[in-house]
């Protein structure tokens, strides 16, 4: 098969993992650039040009795509599905993994586990706003932060409505959380590739620091999840649309909280905690959706 991948930098470890994945399992694979990838709409078909040259024939992409661009990658995706390639995660569904407001939306709407959250836009209604989640300490997040950046913990009342009313002053998107004392620092990190989940990984903030995440200092080890954590985890990705998605949850006395749906989970830290090749089975998982797709595309009408 004929694999592209679309990341900004082939040198990346994910990237590379899966360009070697692909390899390995017998397929050709190329990394592309999103920003350098421009297409041409028209009610004749689509097309998509690379530095010049064509882009066709291609089995399955793979996106990688980046928060920063988002939303050039995401058409770029969509120009490929509309090209007939396979996806594990399509446009729409990245879209709304990246947009943590509709992303809680959605799963609260499904009956999965979330912290209580908050949201609001009116100076006005900021005390209302807060008292509506019950006294400090909050959680308090950019709508679009990635690996736990723009992501903070206020512990006192005078302290949470002074970033809430910066965080207006700057025109930032942002939610709050209740935070969740009994999970000690600690939350879960579920790969989900398909219908399941093919590793986990327990990763624990270092002292004096609530965030968990590997890039602010983490640690992280391989962990036996439940059955309501993998089935949470599984229907997570489900509701947002995702074939391969990065769950993290917090375990609760509520059972597990979901905290975040990642669209483009990184590699390194599961595969060095769990020793799992994730790579293999999202190539694995892709080559089954092109081949299902190339057997639907076959099928008489």
């Amino acid at each position: 098969m004929k694999f592209a991948i679309l990341s900004r930098n082939s040198k990346l470890y994910s990237t590379r993992r899966l360009v070697e994945a692909a390899r390995g399992q017998g397929h050709s694979v190329r990394v592309l650039d999103p920003l350098r990838c421009y297409m041409r709409i028209a009610n004749d078909g689509f097309g998509m040009r690379y530095k010049g040259g064509r882009i066709s024939g291609y089995d399955a992409v793979i996106p990688r795509i980046g928060a920063s661009v988002t939303r050039y990658g995401c058409a770029v995706l969509r120009q490929f599905q509309l090209m007939g390639t396979a996806t594990p995660s399509d446009a729409e569904a990245i879209a709304r993994a990246r947009d943590k407001l509709r992303c809680h939306q959605l799963l609260a709407a499904e009956g999965i586990g979330l912290p209580d959250t908050v949201f609001g836009d009116n100076p006005d209604d900021t005390a209302d706003l807060l008292a509506l989640l019950g006294p400090p300490p909050h959680v308090i997040k950019l709508n679009e932060g990635t690996q736990g950046a723009g992501v903070m913990l206020t512990e006192k009342p005078s302290a949470s409505r002074g970033a809430v009313e910066t965080l207006r002053g700057l025109y930032a998107n942002f939610l709050v959380q209740e935070f969740i004392a009994e999970a000690r620092g600690a939350d879960l990190r579920c790969f989900v590739v398909g219908d399941r989940v093919v590793a986990a990984m327990r990763r624990q903030a270092p002292k004096g620091e609530f965030r968990s995440n590997l890039h602010r200092g983490g640690t992280a080890k391989p962990v036996r999840i439940t059955r309501a954590e993998a089935a949470t985890a599984v229907r997570a990705a489900r509701v947002l649309g995702l074939g391969v998605a990065g769950v993290d949850m917090l375990r609760s006395k509520r059972g597990p909280l979901v905290l975040e749906v990642n669209s483009s989970p990184g590699l390194e830290g599961i595969e060095a905690a769990t020793g799992v090749d994730v790579a293999g089975c999202i190539v694995s998982h892709v080559v089954g959706l092109a081949q299902s797709r190339g057997n639907e595309d076959r099928t008489p009408i």
